[in-house]
């Protein structure tokens, strides 16, 4: 069974080999330190052939010695601050399932390689307070790495603080001073591997798509750029989504939108008959994710509609009705949505996102400027927002109102995805652009959740009604939902008149 553990550390270079720690009791808040002797650690650190891992700043070892003998993964949440994710498993021949799943959208199909070895001896003291609660642990290790090879080692010495769980971070920073004073200042490494794999020569990491190409500033290198960008993000939330931190599915599923949007905002720069095939499989992942994210939003509001009802409305077992059919809903998508991840055809368009992107088919149009190449495409994408939301406003109220209503809201977010996306060419004009669209499509969006959820309303109502409970609150709460709707659509056309006249010149 994996664990997890929120790392807040900083690390240091020992001025000289047999470094000895200056009086930490001098910190203000110290009130022992407490010698917890020397460990021996072996540690065997694992990457891809061109160090993908690495390159992202993730480290997966297997360690022997020491109290968390074990595969540890470590993942980084700010580097700069010197905060990671450790995720540990327990001694085992191959690596588990759990960590192999968290680095798969890094590693795709390619074998897991030991790259080097680090042995530490680790003198280890803890830092307590005046109640004898752990404020953070210090140590000095001693370590000497090696290539697999044997052909080349480095030695060195370095101080690790480490921030106790619940303890307050700024206490770092009072560690960090006294050590200064006797000399000692920040590693400039990022982690012992980094500095191993530096200084024995074992560095291999993969080379990353520049963005622009130097002194360009064309419409294909800043479509390129953003492409780049929501890959990355592709790739980077795959280990949040399996580990169901919050928000995670939403920001995959928007990443996968925007690429999709690109390719249909940018069909001049980008050679549609190669972005199509990409385009279809990100509406398929959009779909597949949208299964948890959508019971979650769902549920979301289900739950706060229900909070806001009086408790004398509140007939029948309104909550725990909700919560049965969350909870068989959740089971069911949380189970999905790892499927997918771990499945062939994830993988596949992972790698053929990689391809598109090191080999773009650029049409002539990506030789152009950027500003007016990406103004032109942003108030293309307006116009047909336009014809959309007029299209829905002369209808009556209804299903076919809803469903071009829900027509708009997608033409929305991409006419806002095309602003944002034209903000470095654009400057200030397009942040206003997108931010407009943005209005409408969160408008838009509320109308199109409540249509969702009297749909849901209703059949939680039909089951309660069947299991013999009165089903008195879900009308009203479905008639809540009606209410809501019709209040958006009488907003939208005074919203829509305020971003109808869009304004793209640079700025």
């Amino acid at each position: 069974m994996a664990e997890t553990k929120r790392e807040i550390e900083r690390k240091y270079d020992a001025p000289t080999d047999h470094f000895r720690l200056p009086d930490l009791l001098k910190v203000p808040g110290v009130e022992a330190v407490i010698d917890k002797g020397v460990v021996e650690l072996d540690a065997v650190y694992y990457d891809t052939e061109d160090q993908r891992l690495a390159t992202d700043s993730i480290t997966l070892r297997h360690r022997s010695g020491g109290a968390d003998a074990g595969w540890h993964l470590k993942l980084p949440v700010a580097l700069s601050e010197g905060v990671r994710d450790e995720v540990q498993a327990p001694p085992s021949a191959t690596l588990p399932r759990t960590l192999a799943g968290l680095v798969r959208s890094r590693v795709r199909g390619d074998e897991l390689i030991p790259v080097v070895r680090l042995r530490s001896s680790r003198d280890v003291s803890h830092l307590t307070g005046a109640d004898g609660s752990l404020l953070a642990e210090v140590c000095v290790d001693a370590v000497r790495a090696e290539r697999p090879d044997g052909e080349r080692t480095t030695a060195w010495t370095e101080i690790e603080v480490e921030l106790a769980d619940g303890a307050d971070p700024a206490f770092l920073g009072k560690v960090e001073k006294r050590l200064r004073k006797a000399g000692v200042e920040r590693s400039a490494a990022t982690s012992k591997l980094a500095r191993a794999l530096e200084e024995t020569g074992a560095t291999r990491r993969t080379e990353r798509e520049t963005s622009a190409r130097a002194g360009a500033d064309t419409a294909g290198d800043h479509v390129l750029a953003h492409l780049r960008a929501q890959r990355d993000a592709l790739v980077e939330l795959d280990p949040a989504v399996r580990r169901d931190l919050p928000d995670s599915v939403h920001q995959m599923r928007v990443a996968t939108r925007r690429m999709r949007s690109a390719f249909k905002t940018y069909k001049k720069v980008l050679d549609p008959a190669v972005t199509a095939p990409v385009g279809e499989e990100l509406k398929w992942l959009a779909a597949e994710l949208g299964i948890d994210r959508d019971r979650e939003v769902l549920t979301e509001r289900l739950t706060a509609r229900i909070d806001a009802v009086p408790r004398t409305l509140l007939l029948g077992p309104v909550r725990g009705r909700l919560r049965i059919w969350a909870v068989a809903r959740r089971q069911g998508s949380r189970r999905h949505t790892v499927a997918v991840l771990d499945g062939k055809r994830y993988l596949d368009l992972l790698e053929a996102l990689d391809a598109l992107l090191a080999d773009p088919a650029l049409l002539p149009r990506a030789a152009k400027p950027a500003t007016g190449a990406l103004a032109k495409a942003a108030l293309k994408d307006h116009a047909r927002l336009a014809t959309r939301i007029e299209h829905a406003l002369s209808l009556p109220p209804g299903t076919d109102r809803d469903l071009a209503l829900h027509e708009a809201r997608k033409a929305a977010k991409r006419a806002r995805y095309a602003g944002e996306t034209a903000v470095p060419a654009l400057g200030k004009q397009a942040t206003k652009f997108a931010k407009r669209m943005k209005k409408v499509q969160t408008l838009l969006g509320e109308h199109q959740d409540s249509v969702v959820a009297r749909e849901t309303l209703r059949q939680i109502a039909i089951q309660a009604h069947a299991a013999g409970e009165t089903a008195f609150t879900w009308g009203l709460l479905y008639g809540q939902e009606q209410a809501a709707a019709a209040d958006e659509e009488r907003r939208l056309p005074r919203l829509w008149e305020r971003a109808a006249e869009p304004d793209l010149s640079a700025g």
